[in-house]
């Protein structure tokens, strides 16, 4: 045991009793029916420490702490403590002085859940003691170990399933429809002998020279008992290209019965 080591509490119990035990006669076990139970030798409180790999069994004065005696326990389940066989409350432990002497004394509790937690402590120390101890194994020989084979056999394969995974909308790789043009309207071609920029003027006006609308002179026809006649197109010139003519010209005298901005007759 290294003098650097920490001493660490196992467990506590509160009352202990300790009991003179007689000589086994055989080898089959300690029977606690055979110690005057009645009568202990000594009542106190308990104490599991561990320091290192050993255990040690502390029994001590409920009231001042004194130490009263001590088991050292190097292995588990072994002769430092032993469970009797007609009950699972009382155990025999070995105590030693520090001078070499040692003494077999049993121990009982008055409640079967102390005795439940006094064993398992024991047997959780030891149990990290053989942890440590194939864990100091591997350190030194690593090859000693079990080897994790991480490869692919020949013609082995894995299959991946990846729920609820979606394309995003315009993501590499998806192409997205094209408007036909800005706003979603299409542009038409332009009419024949016409430039794409010239505008349609409705019936009664004209485009002038310098893209405006003009008023056009309405001649008589037939409209409701009165006649009306429209101003024939005329070929476009190099010039302006309006396609609905020269309005400056149309059948019959037109100044006297046209009236500016309305396009109707006078009746």
């Amino acid at each position: 045991m290294e003098e650097g080591e920490y001493e660490s509490v196992l467990c506590v119990k509160p009352e202990v009793h300790v009991y003179r035990i007689p000589p086994r006669a055989t080898n089959r076990g300690y029977r606690a029916a055979e110690w005057q139970l009645d009568q202990p030798s000594w009542s106190g409180r308990l104490r599991i420490t561990a320091k290192g790999q050993v255990a040690y069994i502390k029994l001590e004065d409920r009231t001042s702490g004194d130490l009263f005696a001590q088991a050292p326990v190097e292995q588990f389940p072994g002769t430092a403590v032993e469970s009797v066989t007609d009950s699972s409350r009382y155990f025999v432990i070995r105590i030693e002085d520090g001078n070499g002497r040692r003494a077999f004394i049993g121990i009982g509790f008055g409640d079967r859940g102390d005795a439940f937690d006094f064993n398992v402590a024991l047997q959780d120390h030891f149990k990290w003691v053989r942890q440590q101890c194939e864990f100091a194994k591997q350190a030194q020989n690593p090859d000693l170990g079990p080897k994790l084979d991480l490869g692919f056999k020949e013609g082995q394969t894995i299959k991946l399933s990846i729920a609820n995974m979606k394309k995003k909308e315009g993501a590499a790789g998806t192409p997205r429809a094209r408007p036909a043009s800005t706003g979603g309207l299409s542009l038409l071609p332009p009419p024949p002998g016409g430039k794409a920029s010239t505008l349609i003027p409705p019936p009664g006006e004209q485009l002038s020279a310098g893209g405006s609308l003009g008023q056009t002179a309405v001649a008589p026809g037939s409209v409701g008992g009165a006649t009306v006649s429209w101003p024939q197109p005329k070929p476009a010139t190099p010039a302006i290209a309006d396609i609905w003519g020269d309005f400056t010209k149309s059948t019959g005298s037109t100044s006297s019965q046209t009236q500016p901005g309305t396009g109707w007759v006078q009746f």
